[in-house]
Parts: structure tokens; sequence; C-alpha cells
């Protein structure tokens, strides 16, 4: 039996394929078109479509990654009028938008709120959601994993797996220089035992896995960026950059004369990387960009000399060098105390003096760096939890304990940061209720941030790629939201 995509909706893993879908296809045969064609001709149309607001006005994109959940009713989204057990325990502040509060745990990036969007209705229905793994998946990669537990936790990593966006987008829209295409930093996608899901190449191939850059030391460690060590891109002592150009070259004679091996590897593409490995260690570009003493101590300190402000500031380097996608996760493991975002307890104190200064200053900087020296017109900076925290302090939703100091996930609501490259400067995009409960305008579910994304780039998000199996699979189903871009 044929089974022939069709759009899912947003919170369904089903497939639902219209009638109209069926006698297109099934008519296709009258004119000489097999589906194979009907399928190829439909990824090479959907690939190459172009337009609306913000379409390929992206060269990079910093996907910062607010691993945990952050409280949007103790950020950006506070609420007056409300019980005490909903009101957040930090002031409110003015911000540079007329009207617009944040709470006074974010007064770096209260002043500079007119460079962004800020979405205060993400939003969507967890099936198997309301734990962290699961929902990390779906915000990465676009699509509900296949293996959820009620709880959602996920199975390790797989090579079946949907691949993580930066995966998708270095895959079909490479870097222009020898320049590392994909970087995770400074810590994996973790939740209890599982490490890493969501956040490889899946089912692309390893070769567009990001490269990730892990420093020693755990998570308390907040000098661990001072220890950065890329030794695989450096050349040993012993062997200088001619010699290593001349062992390129030798490899070329002794492939030119072996074309029945060249045929059998085609398809891998090794010449190519290959090519791009010993151009990227050769141009010392990446070397470079990941050697944060070349910037001023100033500078250094408004990022804040910390794991998560020294990854921002690293993550500008790294695009001004010419890498397509960055990913700074959240320094800290979900499910945990000190700085994590992940608050059943502890609240009031933990996000006033660890994360909440930690965010301030590194995403405030990275903004108003990435505008002062002209990269955010065609950078695109988008930062946000997998889920938010519950209007009431206290209460259980996940299956959690919680304390009266403490709030428990919450998907049907939450707040997300959009700046550059398009995205709408100084703009609330979507409103929240009362309690920040849910969504009352322009509700956006994670998987359409992530269509955005693509479109941000200039890709079709409904671009066919093929699984494992050789399946058609779109890159993500679901629409853009123009209302986020200009």
């Amino acid at each position: 039996m044929l089974v022939i995509p069709g759009q899912r909706g947003l919170d369904n893993c089903d497939g639902i394929v219209s009638r109209r879908e069926l006698l297109r296809v099934g008519g296709s045969g009258l004119i000489g078109l097999t589906l194979a064609d009907v399928l190829a001709r439909e990824s090479q149309a959907k690939g190459t479509t172009t337009g609306g607001p913000g379409f390929g006005k992206a060269k990079s994109v910093i996907l910062v990654y607010l691993q945990g959940g952050p409280s949007h009713l103790d950020l950006w989204d506070p609420k007056d009028n409300v019980p005490d057990n909903v009101r957040s325990v930090f002031k409110p502040i003015d911000t540079k938008l007329p009207g617009v509060q944040f709470t006074e745990i974010l007064p770096k990036l209260a002043q500079v709120n007119d460079k962004f969007t800020m979405i205060r209705s993400m939003s969507y229905t967890p099936i198997g959601l309301f734990n962290h793994t699961a929902a990390i998946y779906q915000l990465h990669t676009g699509y509900t994993a296949d293996k959820v537990s009620p709880s959602g936790q996920l199975e390790p990593p797989s090579p079946a797996d949907y691949p993580t966006m930066g995966s998708n987008i270095i895959r079909l829209k490479p870097p222009e220089v020898p320049m590392l295409p994909f970087v995770m930093m400074p810590r994996p996608l973790q939740e209890s035992n599982v490490i890493g899901k969501g956040g490889t190449a899946g089912f692309l191939g390893r070769a567009y896995d990001p490269y990730t850059l892990y420093p020693a030391g755990d998570d308390m460690d907040l000098a661990k960026m001072e220890r950065i060590a890329i030794d695989d891109l450096k050349l040993r002592a012993e062997i200088s950059s001619a010699r290593l150009e001349r062992r390129a070259r030798l490899r070329d004679v002794i492939n030119a004369g072996m074309p029945a091996l060249d045929q059998a590897v085609s398809k891998s593409a090794i010449n190519e990387y290959y090519g791009k490995a010993l151009g990227l260690v050769l141009s010392g570009r990446a070397r470079d960009a990941f050697d944060l003493s070349k910037e001023s101590e100033e500078m250094r300190e408004r990022y804040g000399k910390n794991t998560f402000g020294q990854s921002c500031l690293l993550a500008r380097r790294l695009v001004e060098a010419g890498t397509r996608f960055v990913e700074v996760i959240w320094p800290k493991v979900a499910n945990s105390d000190n700085h994590s975002w992940d608050h059943h307890a502890g609240l009031s104190t933990r996000m006033k003096t660890q994360s909440g200064p930690m965010l301030d200053a590194g995403l405030s900087s990275l903004i108003a760096d990435l505008d002062e020296k002209g990269m955010l017109k065609d950078t695109l900076v988008v930062a946000l939890g997998e889920f938010g925290r519950s209007p009431i302090r206290g209460v259980s939703t996940s299956g959690n304990s919680n304390q009266d100091d403490g709030r428990d996930h919450w998907p049907y609501c939450y707040t997300a940061v959009m700046a550059g490259a398009g995205a709408r400067r100084g703009v609330v995009f979507g409103k929240s209720d009362k309690t920040a409960s849910a969504p009352v305008e322009n509700p956006v579910h994670p998987i359409q941030l992530v269509a955005t994304i693509y479109h941000s780039v200039g890709l079709d998000p409904s671009t066919i790629i093929y699984n494992h199996l050789n399946q058609p699979r779109e890159m993500v189903q679901a629409e853009v939201v123009d209302g986020l871009l200009a």
C-alpha cells in the first residue's frame, strides 16, 4: 500500500491526506508520471519557493536555547491584579517600549527590547510533551518523537531521528567560506540519562552533525569557556601547511588512477568533505574565531564572565567568521538546582541571583553587539525554552513536586524572543490572558517558529527531505508566521 505524506495537525502525529491529493497523485499516471516523478518535482518546486516577508534575509542563525523552561511570568510577561500565588515575586519595570513591562530581573534586556520581537503567545497542547526530553525534540526537529512515555521521556538518539533544524539548514545552505557550518555549545541537550536527543543530524547522516564544543568541567564551573580545546582544528607542530597540501595533491593523483573506487564512494561525497576539512584547517578561520582572548576585557565583562555570557560572545564571533548556525544551550541541565531554569523550588533566590542576571547580560549584549556591528540585519537570533512555567506557584502539572516558591512545567503559554534578519523591531506579538495561562491573540506553535526560521534563511519549510528508509518527509509541517517578519 502506498502512503502519501499529507499535512499533519500541529498537535497530531497522524498523516491526513485529502481526497484531492489522492486524486491528483492517482491521475498523474494518466500523463506518464510515476509517484516518484511527482514527489521529485514537488520537492524541486518546494525547494525553490521564494518571497514573502523576511524570506532569505538571514545569512546566519543563533539559537539561544533556554533549556529547562524559564518562567515567563517572572521575566518578560508579568501580570498585575492577580492572586498572590500567580503574581511574580519580582517587581515590574518599564522597558523601551511604552506600556510594555518586564520584571526587575531583566533591566538590560528592558533597554534593548526596541530591537526585537517578543512573542508572548508561544503555545502547544502536550501529547507526551509535558516533560523536557520530548519537548526538546519537538522544538529542535519540528516533529514529535515516535516513542514517548506519558512523562515525556524518550529513548536515546538514533540514526533514524529527524534532523535538528541546524543540520537541515547547513545541508541546503552550506557556509560560503571555509568555516565550521554548525556549532553547538557549551553542553549537550540532556534530560536525565537521555543525552543529545534532538541535537543531531539524524537520518541526514553524521556529515551534518554539529561541531560540539563542550569544554571540560561540570555545569557549576562558570569558567569552563576559558579552557576551550580545539585541537582538531590545529595543524600538528611537525606538519607544515605546505606538507599537508602536498599530501592532498598526492591523494588526488592516487584517486585519479582509481576511477572504480571514486565511483564507489561518489555518493558519500568524500572528496567534498575532505576538501572542506582541509580548507578549514589551513585557513585558521575557525581557530581564530574560537580565541576569546582577541576580545577586549570590557567586551567580555559586558557579556558576563560566565559560561552563558562567553558562549553568547563566541556565537557572535563564529557568525562573524562565517558559521551558518550556532546553538547556545543554557549551561545547566534541567531537573536540577542552582542556575537551572527548572524552578520547581527556590525560584525567588535562584532566578534573582543566578539565572536571571546571566540571561540578562548575555542575551542583551548579543543583540546590542550584533546591532552595533551591523550584523543584526542578516543574523537571526531566537531565544526560548521548551515551555514556560505554571501560572500558579506550588502546584503540580507534570507529576513533579513543587514548593510554594516554585512553578511547574507549562506548555500552554510562554514567551520567545526573535531579533534581526527580518524580525520586526520593537514589537510584542501575540498576547497572553490575565494570568499568562493561555494566548488570547495570535498563538504560535513551536513548530511554526521552526518553519519561520527556515523561511528566514531562504528555505521553504515544506522542502522534501528523505529519511533513512528513503521515504519523503517535509522539513517541517507548519506554516510560517508572517506577522513576525518584515
